[in-house]
């Protein structure tokens, strides 16, 4: 199978995957709909439509604002309740569109507020792979398009499997999640590979100017043969990638091919992902993949499902919002075929409380979730919906 990920630029660039038929059997119970004890009852409520394939949504630190990102390479903001018409940046031209390519990642500086700084995460219309810094403009409702400034850039083998997150970590630096390259299997070898980017989380200091500098404390630095700017290896094609605020503990959700999906949790205490290796293409979720292997030095996931029941993972957030006290610390996900909606809370290395929350399902492919600068969270569908988890 090529792809886990089809982009199809038809039916309103509706994404489709492709669903691999297997036997095998999961570490959730099918069909569980339990929601946590003592937990109250949930809801989703609408929050934006019309959107032209919505995958991802932050906000700035403080800021009451909600920025979508949409595929087809422009940047919309939902203001006092309502979608502005006029996007706050709009890079459609830059950006190719088809398979699993698009505008794939947005993140805030940490001090927005003052430097006006963002970074996107897109792929070219070469099909590369451009990691690029932007300013506000003198209107807080739109960026510069010309203040393009390149951080990094790699070139793609293959139009899938492209990652696309950014993230500014606890320590302030910037995350740079990169799938494999594509194709099937990975043919380059590239999850294992230290001397490729790619099926990697990448760790840089971004630069005013443009490109970036190596932190010291990366892992690799200084030996030979490797990439310094790997922070974490051995990914195929990381959906979604999240920090606990409460805590710093790494949540990266990676797409699998043939029979698992699975997610990963690396503590703050052990160095959340630091010079770790998740074992991709040597493991799939809890097996080896194709010849046996040693999972020795490898680090397993905290959860899988398999391919009976759904087909490629949506990553989400740990809920640490004010508005339902008793979701505190439980992980949201989803499959974006099957549509459903779980959770779990980590604890002692394994994935706690796992439940299903049919009340939270969109009705459609679930490209998404999102987290305001209140810490509540937000469910995206490729119809073009955005919803807010609320009380029920």
């Amino acid at each position: 199978m090529v792809s886990r990920l089809l982009w199809s630029v038809s039916t309103a660039l509706s994404l489709i995957f492709a669903l691999a038929a297997s036997g095998c059997s999961s570490q959730f119970e099918s069909g569980t709909s339990n929601p946590p004890e003592g937990a109250e009852p949930v809801a989703l409520e609408q929050v934006a439509s019309g959107l032209s394939f919505p995958v991802y949504l932050t906000a700035p630190d403080g800021d009451p604002r909600l920025f979508i990102v949409e595929k087809t390479g422009t940047i919309r903001i939902v203001k006092d309740g309502a979608l502005l018409p006029a996007p706050f940046l709009d890079i459609s031209a830059l950006v190719s569109t088809g398979r699993e390519q698009g505008l794939l990642g947005l993140a805030f500086h940490p001090q927005y507020a003052a430097n006006g700084r963002l970074v996107v995460h897109y792929t070219d219309t070469a099909g590369h792979t451009r990691v690029s810094g932007y300013r506000a403009s003198g209107d807080p409702d739109v960026a510069d398009p010309a203040s393009e400034a390149s951080i990094l850039e790699t070139e793609q083998p293959f139009p899938n499997h492209n990652g696309g997150q950014v993230l500014f970590g606890p320590d302030g630096y910037l995350y740079i999640m990169l799938g494999d390259g594509g194709a099937a299997d990975d043919p380059g070898g590239r999850g294992q590979s230290l001397a490729d980017l790619l099926g990697s989380i990448l760790r840089v200091e971004p630069l005013e100017a443009g490109g970036y500098a190596v932190p010291l404390d990366n892992p690799f630095v200084g030996t030979t043969g490797t990439r310094p700017e790997i922070w974490s290896y051995g990914l195929r094609n990381p959906w979604r990638v999240t920090f606990d605020p409460a805590n710093g503990d790494l949540y990266i959700a990676d797409v699998g091919q043939r029979r698992w999906e699975e997610v990963n949790v690396s503590t703050s205490d052990d160095g959340a992902g630091k010079g770790l290796n998740f074992g991709w293409n040597l493991m799939e979720g809890p097996d080896c993949f194709g010849e046996p292997c040693d999972p020795a030095g490898l680090e397993l996931p905290v959860l899988s499902y398999g391919h009976d029941e759904g087909c490629s993972i949506t990553g989400g957030y740990v809920y640490r919002g004010a508005a339902m006290p008793a979701l505190q610390g439980h992980y949201f996900y989803a499959d974006f075929c099957s549509g459903w909606v779980r959770s779990f809370r980590y604890e002692n290395g394994s994935a706690a409380d796992q439940s299903q929350w049919p009340t939270l399902a969109p009705g459609g492919e679930v490209t998404s979730f999102g987290r305001d600068a209140a810490g509540e969270l937000y469910v995206m569908s490729a119809d073009g919906v955005v919803f807010r988890i609320v009380p029920g």
